[in-house]
């Protein structure tokens, strides 16, 4: 039956002495008392040592993939591709033929291009790995009597967990407490409608998942309340690991860029492959041996295809990512970093983002009096306020003493205890027996607490929404009837300031209502006090606000502040200037769709805006062409974070069920971290770039080398095993180092990428057609000067020469508009070490004479090379000319962007 919670015989060995008894049993039918003694477990959770004993025996919490690929299975697949099967056909030909040396050349450097493959693979592997250890969620759960945050890899059968709105469940759960908890178990039941949750036994063994309301299933998001519960099944045990038993997890899809490449390798091995046979035709018309040239168009055909491409795309990514940890980044889906260079809008949240989220209370408004946090508060209703401050507040003291929770309720904690309120005291004498949470409709939080005179209930929130709902005022002279414009008049007044500001408010009742509703708990209050709260600016904020405006890219603020606070902030930051227009989430209500799209592009700051109407802001603009970023931390964010072009989710604040809708997580919370990612997205798109420029060309010229030769009447430049020798060393080491490369000076002064601009795009097509029959001149101009003079060493010096004209061209092709000597030549150390290397190859090949005989080569004379470094050296100010011509905008011209309106 669905959900049977079954073992193998021998697993069922291995758990007997691991502690808890995980066996099959129907969970949702025992009390909670059952679920403690079959686990035999406490209340008080786990110890560590126990803990460890048993997450020995049941193994990781996570879900089962097929193990990747060893080294020889990867060294195996190197050789699935069909040119390289042509070829190997090839040198079995011509060992039957009695030609062993170009057999024994060709595999041996086949051989050594499988390795680079691997090498390649591995290091993808172990890139994309460790980006995927570091996205491993962390649950809160009780250990040795404290409650401690874990990987949720590392939770046990056992365990007593504590859940939140915004968590994603890690395991299967018994619950042992529930307040207002709803679970969305759409991913496993496909019940589109939150599931509410409580924790009494159900007497029915075999009914539906989705009707076990006193269990949580791993991989559901928790969207509204709290509570805790026992895990009873972990990893491939879970109710979401026996389907992931059904299902072939190994498959990792490729990004659109590598698809992008692959069609495009695909167009162009049938291009390359119609050369190849009009070479070996024209060999054959000219009477040159049938071996000789069927190996001379399967090298070529090897060589112009760049059927490593994909691999080295999917390593750039990878490791651009890893990179972008240690910008506080982490990039979660791959194709995240190439979507980066075309951002446009950057919507983004205010607290904790654009500000420090360090909260801090500097005033207080009660009794028609503002009281600066150095005043002395005294009297009935600044005690209160005091109380309120404590009581409507979830911030606790951990065991070392330090406030833990959300950073307003620790501000207004902090300013409590400060004011020799103690903690500890005041909840005692008043405890909390129920509440409301805040949601992003009503923008309150109420508490009920037991007093001796009854129940107290305690609300604060948005001054709009909670001075609506009160019906008088308390002041040191008793209870007066309310002036709701004056209080509104100084809500604003304070938000202009730039502070964020909170209505306190109190009602009284002989008995808790039940059941506690806002309808019932939040109406006729009497309003205690204004509290304004300020949370100053990242300090890198501003400057990276002028960047993203430098770049192309408009910052937008949303935040759920009063408008007032919101165009303080906005204004300090540069976001808005003058009378820039604000849009309120009440405004944007009222608004069409049309009307909407109308003026979206005119908008700098929302406010009060509710999580559910970001998507609306996003879709809006990416109906207008735009492509967005946006951040978000809670449950209520997920939709708007998946419709974005990147998701951004917060990493110290944001919700699971954030970061699991997300493209990327900030781990510091921080609007600069975002700009930074931008740039470094930019420049690893750049470098994937200035490979396929450098690889296509250096393809191009070899192409045109050999495929022009017998027009002018001449013998075949190279042969077979030179042709792949100078693809191994040239698309090798000094292609890959390309990945190195630094941003160029302008990187963040461009407009972004178009979304649907080619990789070729920006006049690459061009160059690689003009440059490559430039090395292709060159080339068959050093065999035409050395057939001249009838100089036996012809052959070796067109090898060369096709060699050093592209170690010039990747040298010189690191920036595409910036000079070679104002960009520095010895900037990217990686790739002058690679280009040191090949030439010392080169050079070793050419003048050892057991790789002569190998490669029939002879060594040059010291003039002859002189020649040949000299010949190779003209592709660079070749290349330098055509960057003058980019810089002053007479070629290449892209097209440009949509106006963006700038502030």
């Amino acid at each position: 039956m669905i959900g049977d919670y079954t073992l193998s015989i021998e697993r069922k060995n291995e758990y007997a002495s691991a502690g808890p008894s995980i066996m099959a049993h129907p969970w949702h039918t025992f009390s909670v008392v059952d679920v403690l003694r079959r686990l035999g477990v406490t209340l008080e959770g786990l110890s560590s040592a126990r803990a460890a004993k048993i997450l020995e025996q049941t193994g990781s919490n996570q879900l089962h993939e097929r193990p990747h690929a060893g080294l020889l299975a990867m060294l195996l697949n190197q050789f699935r591709d069909v040119m390289i099967a042509v070829l190997l056909a090839a040198a079995v030909v011509s060992g039957l033929l009695g030609e062993f040396t170009d057999t024994l050349v060709i595999l041996l450097i086949v051989f050594m291009n499988a390795v680079i493959g691997v090498v390649q693979e591995y290091r993808a592997e172990r890139a994309i790995a460790a980006l995927k250890a570091l996205s491993i969620p962390i649950t809160n759960v009780l250990r040795n009597g404290q409650v401690i945050s874990i990987a949720s890899t590392e939770v046990v059968p056992g365990d007593l967990l504590y859940l939140e709105a915004g968590n994603l469940v890690c395991a299967d759960i018994r619950l042992t407490e529930c307040i207002g908890l709803q679970v969305d178990e759409s991913a496993l039941t496909g019940e589109s409608n939150p599931v509410m949750k409580q924790t009494d036994a159900i007497g029915q063994v075999d009914i539906p998942l989705g009707d076990r309301n006193n269990l949580l299933f791993r991989g559901t998001q928790i969207t509204h309340g709290r509570g805790a519960g026992l895990v009873v099944a972990t990893g491939m045990q879970t109710e979401i690991g026996r389907i992931a038993r059904l299902l072939d997890s190994s498959h990792r899809p490729l990004t659109p860029l590598q698809q992008r490449l692959a069609r495009f390798g695909r167009v162009l091995a049938i291009a390359v492959l119609a050369i190849c046979a009009v070479v070996f035709l024209f060999g054959l018309l000219r009477g040159e041996p049938t071996l000789l040239m069927f190996l001379t168009a399967v090298s070529l055909a090897v060589a112009a295809v760049p059927e490593a491409l994909p691999a080295v795309v999917a390593i750039s990514l990878a490791l651009g990512a890893k990179f972008m940890i240690r910008h506080q980044a982490l990039i979660r889906q791959l194709p995240a970093v190439e979507t980066l260079g075309s951002v446009t809008y950057i919507c983004t949240d205010k607290t904790g983002t654009l500000t420090r989220n360090r909260m801090r209370l500097e005033k207080l408004m009660f009794s028609n009096r503002i009281y600066s946090r150095k005043d002395d508060l005294d009297g009935r209703v600044a005690e209160q306020v005091l109380k309120i401050l404590l009581l409507n507040n979830d911030a606790q003291l951990d065991s070392e003493g330090k406030i833990q929770g959300d950073p307003t309720e620790v501000a207004l904690f902090k300013f409590a205890r400060h004011a020799g309120y103690e903690p500890e005291l005041v909840r005692a004498a008043a405890p909390r027996i129920s509440e409301l949470p805040f949601d992003a409709e009503r923008r309150m939080m109420t508490t009920l607490h037991e007093v001796d005179s009854g129940i107290d209930a305690y609300t604060k929130g948005a001054p709009e929404h909670v001075i609506q709902c009160c019906v008088s005022m308390l002041t040191d002279e008793g209870s007066q009837p309310i002036d709701r414009p004056y209080l509104n008049q100084q809500a604003i007044n304070l938000a202009q300031s730039g502070f964020r500001v909170l209505a306190l408010a109190a009602r009284k009742w002989p008995a808790a209502p039940e059941p506690p509703s806002a309808g019932m708990l939040e109406r006729e209050l009497e309003f205690i006090g204004l509290v304004a709260l300020i949370d100053p600016p990242h300090r890198k904020v501003k400057r990276a606000v002028k960047r993203c405006i430098s770049a192309g890219i408009v910052p937008v603020m949303m935040t759920g502040d009063h408008p007032a606070t919101a165009r303080a902030i906005a204004r300090r930051l540069a976001i808005v200037d003058g009378d820039d227009r604000i849009l309120t989430g009440v405004e944007l209500e009222a608004l069409t769709d049309q009307a909407f799209s109308e003026i979206v592009s005119k908008v700098r700051v929302y406010a009060r805006v509710a999580p559910e109407q970001k998507i609306r802001i996003v879709t809006a603009l990416q109906n207008n062409g735009e492509f967005v970023a946006m951040t978000g931390d809670g449950v209520n964010d997920a939709p708007a974070l998946k419709q974005a072009n990147i998701g951004i989710a917060m990493g110290m604040n944001g919700t699971d069920v954030a970061r699991e809708a997300s493209h990327m997580v900030l781990l510091d919370d921080n609007f600069s971290t975002i700009v930074a990612a931008v740039e470094e997205g930019r420049r690893i798109f750049d470098n994937i770039r200035k490979f396929i420029r450098y690889t296509m060309t250096s393809n191009s010229g070899e192409i045109w080398t050999l495929f022009l030769a017998p027009f002018f009447g001449m013998p075949l430049p190279l042969l077979p095993v030179h042709i792949l020798w100078i693809n191994l060393v040239t698309d090798g080491l000094p292609g890959l180092a390309l990945a190195a490369e630094k941003k160029e000076r302008d990187l963040m002064q461009r407009p972004p990428r178009l979304p649907d601009e080619s990789i070729l795009s920006g006049g690459m097509p061009w160059h690689i057609l003009f440059i490559g029959l430039l090395i292709g001149a060159l080339s068959l101009g050093t065999q035409a000067v050395a057939l001249y003079q009838d100089n036996p060493h012809w052959q070796t010096m067109v090898f060369t020469v096709l060699t050093f004209t592209q170690l010039c061209h990747v040298m010189v092709i690191r920036s595409g508009k910036q000079s070679l000597f104002t960009s520095g030549i010895w900037a990217n150390p990686a790739l002058m070490g690679s280009l040191a290397l090949t030439i010392a190859l080169q050079i070793a090949i050419i003048y050892t004479p057991l790789t002569q005989t190998l490669f029939k080569l002879q060594p040059l004379t010291g003039m002859e090379l002189l020649y040949c470094i000299l010949v190779s050296s003209v592709v660079i100010p070749a290349v330098e000319v055509e960057k003058l011509l980019i810089r002053r905008g007479l070629i290449y011209r892209k097209p440009a962007l949509k106006k963006q309106t700038a502030v």
